[in-house]
């Protein structure tokens, strides 16, 4: 099996909402892999947050990878949107619409990297046949719709059958949802590649003292890589 570098994507929900553009480059610069978008509808998910208006603005101030994050439904009329606006990956959920599969090959028509979210109460199968579609699984450890939710360890049974079922193919599990120095660990003992993470990355710092987001980053990092041993 395939054991990929942890990699770390700060999600700006948890930043200085005044201060988008400082904060994106605050992350890059104190390490973290990509930076993390999740946009919500108020319909898919009890939240509203970012258009792609606001991620054509950011795509400026991010050198690596923008990760999208797309918690809406339905998704298929939005896609072009996000790509144009300069997403690396474009995450759905595989409960947003009826026709998962045409949603993914639209993504991949666009050139962008597509990725499939799964939420706590979906079975892990329903990912058996997009396997050989995506580029990463965003396994959901909360209830999409909020920041700072506490970790559902219910799911890390579902990240160990997930890396089991992708064997050798290049796809990255990503978590998404209560990671933390506490959490870290366990995902990456059960096979996490990538790991999503809010407050644990953004507190105690700010745009212009960030030498705290990298010592959150390197620390959520090292937990992980702890976990695989």
């Amino acid at each position: 099996m395939i054991q990929r570098p942890i990699k770390i994507a700060p999600s700006i929900l948890a930043a200085d909402f005044a201060n988008f553009g400082a904060e994106c480059r605050a992350i890059e610069a104190q390490g973290a892999d990509w930076v993390h978008i999740d946009v919500m509808d108020g319909h898919f998910v009890p939240n509203l947050t970012f258009g792609p208006a606001m991620c054509a603005a950011l795509r400026p101030h991010i050198k690596g990878v923008m990760d999208v994050h797309l918690m809406i439904a339905p998704v298929d009329p939005y896609l072009e949107a996000y790509a144009k606006a300069g997403a690396d990956n474009i995450t759905v959920h595989v409960e947003a619409g009826p026709h998962i599969h045409r949603t993914l090959q639209a993504i991949h028509s666009l050139g962008k990297t597509p990725g499939i979210a799964i939420n706590p109460g979906t079975p892990v199968e329903a990912m058996a046949e997009l396997l050989d579609m995506v580029g990463l699984v965003c396994v959901m450890t909360v209830n999409p719709g909020f920041g700072g939710q506490s970790f559902i360890t219910s799911q890390l049974e579902k990240i160990v059958r997930l890396r089991e079922m992708i064997g050798d193919r290049p796809v990255l599990i990503e978590i998404d949802g209560g990671v933390s120095t506490k959490t870290a660990p366990l995902v990456g003992r059960a096979g996490a590649d990538v790991l999503v993470a809010g407050a644990a990355v953004f507190n105690g710092g700010s745009a212009d003292n960030p030498a705290a987001y990298g010592e959150n980053i390197r620390m959520i990092r090292a937990a992980a890589e702890a976990g695989r041993g």
